[in-house]
């Protein structure tokens, strides 16, 4: 009798345990890029408040940018910065061409500029979460490898800050890789 209580309880616990990560896959969602975004407002200076580990920052440790400028061409131009460990500012120069009429999804290369016609060599950048004033934005693609968030200050403010890594949780990103970074 003992054996078999431990089995339905065994039992129970399992299909309740599967139950909860089922609910918990269920309130995620694919990223979608927001519907529109003005570039006029967008171009400017961000500073990154955090962002996914990835391999073309490795070098970087604190004080990250991004400027945007709007083309003529209706493209956007990238500068990128951060600081060294050792102290250096080092810089990366790209651009950005829209991928809808929202100008919401972007590709970004940093390939020299007679190089950009290489196919697959542009990185995706959809604007996921923007609020109306053009102060924080949170950054991704179409997959769970890219986060980025944005903001026109240095720092933002806790509430803030959580409300963003809550879409991103929501949008299926592993918010607990996120790595702030300190201005």
């Amino acid at each position: 009798m003992n054996t078999l209580l431990k089995s339905i309880a065994g039992t129970t616990l399992a299909v309740i345990s599967l139950s909860l990560s089922v609910t918990a896959q269920a309130e995620t969602t694919a990223p979608q890029a927001v519907d529109k975004v003005d570039i006029q407002q967008y171009a400017g200076k961000w500073y990154e408040i955090a962002h996914l580990p990835m391999y073309f920052q490795r070098k970087c440790v604190a004080d990250i940018t991004a400027q945007y400028s709007v083309n003529a061409d209706k493209t956007m131009g990238v500068l990128n910065s951060c600081r060294t460990a050792d102290g250096e500012m080092i810089r990366s120069e790209g651009i950005a061409y829209p991928q809808n009429e929202g100008n919401s999804k972007l590709k970004v290369s940093f390939l020299p500029k007679g190089l950009r016609w290489l196919p697959f060599t542009k990185g995706h950048y959809w604007v996921l979460r923007i609020d109306p004033d053009y102060k924080v934005a949170l950054v991704g693609g179409p997959s769970d490898k890219y986060l980025w968030i944005l903001s026109r200050e240095p720092q933002i403010e806790e509430a803030t800050y959580q409300s963003y890594l809550q879409t991103a949780q929501q949008y299926g990103y592993d918010i607990s890789k996120l790595v702030k970074m300190p201005h």
